[in-house]
């Protein structure tokens, strides 16, 4: 058996229902839409979470949260990733090339979560206490590289 051969139950799938084909067929003149009234007209469209006039449910419920304009988002490395990798050196530039690093957005941030057994360089926009601690004990420098926005 292969997917060429495979077929739906029995009674699973239904003819497509064609209305508008004349009075004999039963859904013929409104095709099945009553009289008058706006969905009755071709063209018929209502917004989505129309609810008859009802106030909407997104409406009728409270606004909650505060999103920060201001908030910057890095792009994260751990300690335990670099540990893996070759090189010596790493910058925002070799992590991307390397496709550790997808979108730096505001910057590149070393946090420090793994192991690190080898001296390393690390050139990054922030570090956690953590990194810089791991990074130091192996032997290796941490050096600071000025925010994207300034």
């Amino acid at each position: 058996m292969n997917l060429s051969q495979l077929k739906p139950p029995a009674g699973q799938q239904h003819a497509k229902r064609r209305v508008g084909r004349g009075m004999g067929s039963g859904r013929g003149k409104t095709a099945g839409r009553g009289t008058k009234g706006q969905r009755s007209i071709s063209g018929f469209r209502q917004m989505r979470g129309f609810e008859g006039g009802q106030m909407p449910l997104h409406r009728r419920l409270p606004k909650r949260g505060f999103t920060n304009v201001f908030r910057k988002e890095f792009a994260i490395v751990n300690v335990g990733r670099l540990q893996d990798l070759e090189g010596d050196t790493f910058t925002p530039a070799v992590l991307m090339e390397m496709g550790v690093v997808k979108d730096l957005r505001d910057g590149l941030k070393i946090l420090g979560e793994g192991e690190l057994t080898r001296p390393i360089t690390v050139r990054a926009h922030r570090f956690s206490k953590t990194a810089v601690a791991k990074i130091e004990a192996a032997g290796g420098k941490v050096e600071y590289i000025e925010p994207v926005g300034g």
